[in-house]
């Protein structure tokens, strides 16, 4: 196992593995595999300690539909 080649922020796992997506962050490079990017989405404090300033991400608002 290579340590330079990229991997998923939350679970570790690279290219070989998953398909990657590349993001920036305060300037920084990460990556997030496609499963796991709702994570990133809709429940960033969940990746606190696995990316730089997760704890300060917003989740995505849903859509509101209001009933007829």
């Amino acid at each position: 196992m290579e340590k330079d080649r990229p991997r998923c922020a939350y679970c570790g796992r690279d290219s070989h593995e998953v398909p990657l997506l590349a993001l920036r962050y305060h300037e920084e490079a990460a990556w997030i595999c496609s499963q796991h990017l709702p994570i990133l989405i809709h429940t960033p404090h969940q990746l606190a300690g696995k990316l730089s300033g997760a704890e300060r991400l917003a989740p995505a608002e849903s859509p509101h539909h209001d009933a007829e």
